[in-house]
């Protein structure tokens, strides 16, 4: 039975200090691990969209569509335009993850938290005037007009302003009225403004509507050109002749235009899961043809204020997520998240798992050559000076050693280790009593 309990299968007083450092490195791991782990997408995204009946308004509808599917809803929060979404993401306190930006109307700064998640489409600035007034193809022709240039905080006001100012139109006696939408349109329809000022797609109930009203023309832009080299945040554009509408022949000759790309913006804090959704619902909503744009020309990550988000970056070169390709989406982030903690707790697995049988080894061989180590030490003072000490002494000596050994708990595996050390003692025993018997 004594025996029984020194020859064990392992010896656990090693596999303990073997074990409780490793594990505890390994905790150290999962600790550093989840200081990097976001927490789970949040069920809700708050985003800052446009003017009542806007295409602002129209496109964040459809984007709830897309994230609704993934059972994320999105939580609109109307605006007067893309300044004062721009201020929202900007405001802390504001509950704004992201918004649609004009582009041309900001950059970035050095406190700016805001990312860009790419360009969505051409944004073209429409100018309408009342076909009463002589054929107008400058914008300096609008000089001692009234003016609609849309509402204060809308990127309409913003490049109105830029516009006119570069032609010399800053004050009296041209009237600047700060009406937009279907409001706007009204006042130019009813003779109350000159001209309207709009920035928006094609598919904009407003610019819709003043393309098929009577007594309204559309301006070709002269000297557009020009305005790209001042401004280059502005493309030129070219309606084709047709290409609203083949029937009635609208417009009825080429036009050219001014466009800024229109751009999603988030804040830096977003989720990285709702980023994708987003970018998944820009691909599906404005991915399409259009009369600016081939398909899959947009959305990309051309033309941007503020620093492409990793993640955006990455989509562009890869598409989805690929655990996205062929998982439910919490499915997807949940392997995503748990990635992020696996990674460097097998980094220090492996290393774990292959060094720490080697050190258990070492441990249990160097109980046993410690043993060694006196062993040989005792035989080699009996060689030196027998006389030393008495028989018996020195056999008290070896006898102290031969009770170390076996109350040593050995494993199973080291027992030829074990047998061979107990020989050794003999063959040391045996010594002192020929070299104490010739003594």
């Amino acid at each position: 039975m004594r025996l029984h309990k020194r020859l064990r299968k392992i010896s656990l007083r090693d596999l303990l200090l073997v074990a409780a450092p490793s594990l505890l490195l390994l905790l150290l791991g999962f600790w550093a691990a989840a200081q990097f782990i976001r927490p789970a997408p949040p069920k809700q995204l708050v985003f800052s969209s446009g003017g009542e009946g806007g295409a602002y308004q129209s496109f964040a509808a459809r984007y709830s569509d897309v994230l609704a599917r993934y059972d994320v809803t999105l939580v609109e929060k109307p605006s007067a335009g893309a300044v004062e979404n721009l201020q929202r993401l900007r405001d802390e306190n504001s509950g704004v993850d992201a918004a649609f930006v004009q582009g041309g109307i900001a950059t970035a700064g050095s406190d700016d938290n805001l990312l860009s998640l790419g360009s969505l489409y051409y944004e073209p600035l429409w100018i309408f005037y009342r076909a009463a007034l002589a054929p107008l193809d400058r914008i300096s022709q609008l000089k001692g007009r009234r003016i609609a240039v849309g509402a204060m905080a809308s990127g309409t006001y913003k490049l109105a302003l830029e516009l006119l100012e570069a032609n010399g139109i800053s004050g009296q006696p041209t009237q600047l009225v700060t009406k937009s939408g279907m409001a706007a349109v009204e006042a130019l329809r009813r003779g109350e403004v000159d001209a309207l000022f709009v920035v928006g797609p094609t598919q904009s109930a407003a610019i819709w509507l003043l393309l098929y009203s009577e007594g309204v023309s559309l301006m070709s832009i002269g000297h557009a050109e020009a305005y790209t080299r001042r401004f280059p945040y502005l493309t030129q554009l070219t309606l084709p002749a047709g290409a609203v509408d083949l029937a009635r022949n609208i417009p009825a000759q080429d036009v050219t235009l001014l466009s800024p790309m229109a751009t999603l913006v988030v804040r830096e804090d977003t989720h990285p899961a709702l980023i994708d959704l987003l970018l998944q619902a820009a691909s599906e909503v404005h991915g399409g043809p259009g009369i600016f744009q081939k398909p899959g020309e947009f959305p990309n990550a051309r033309e941007v204020d503020f620093p492409l988000s990793k993640e955006a970056e990455r989509y562009y070169k890869s598409g989805r997520p690929w655990l996205q390709r062929y998982l439910p989406f919490w499915a997807a982030t949940l392997i995503d998240r748990m990635i992020v903690m696996l990674v460097p707790v097998l980094a220090l697995l492996i290393p774990i798992v292959r060094f720490a049988p080697a050190l258990y080894n070492w441990r249990v061989r160097s109980r046993i050559f410690r043993r060694y180590g006196e062993l040989k030490f005792l035989e080699a003072e009996v060689a030196q000076e027998p006389l030393l000490h008495s028989r018996e002494e020195w056999l008290s000596r070896l006898d102290a050693i031969a009770s170390d050994v076996d109350s040593m708990p050995t494993p199973l595996a080291f027992s030829d280790m074990y047998y061979t050390l107990r020989i050794h003692i003999g063959l040391v025993r045996e010594s002192i009593l020929k070299k104490t018997a010739v003594a």
